[in-house]
């Protein structure tokens, strides 16, 4: 199920938002997105809180490449407050599959919680 609400329209945005190559590059925009309790299990395996991931963001520079591309992206209203959004990323190759949780706080959406799993495409059927 897939809704289109004013809620799940800014989930989406936040969430290409923290996709964008500027954004990740620079901690302070990246850390207006992420809620106070943020935790992500990330597709690397590791367990980020918002510290850790801000703390990755400024020692290490963003990767060349591609940049992360989106695809099926879903996304659901559970509550006034919250939104549950799915997707696919492709980041230079690595294919995880993604889920966030957006909570609303205040007049802000904020990312709270998001796991990412790596994924490999069915091998297609032969004839």
């Amino acid at each position: 199920m897939t809704d289109r609400s004013p809620a799940v329209e800014a989930a989406i945005e936040n969430e290409l938002r923290l996709l964008d190559p500027e954004v990740r590059s620079t901690p302070e925009l990246f850390e207006k997105l992420l809620h106070p309790e943020f935790t992500e299990f990330g597709a690397s395996g590791a367990r980020w809180d918002r510290a850790s991931i801000l703390r990755v963001l400024t020692e290490r520079p963003a990767p060349g490449g591609r940049p992360i591309t989106t695809s099926r992206m879903r996304g659901v209203q559970l509550a006034d407050d919250l939104v549950h959004l799915t997707f696919d990323t492709d980041s230079n190759g690595r294919l995880a599959h993604r889920s966030s949780l957006w909570r609303r706080t205040g007049d802000r959406w904020l990312l709270w919680f998001h796991q990412g799993t790596p994924f490999t495409p069915p091998e297609p059927e032969e004839d």
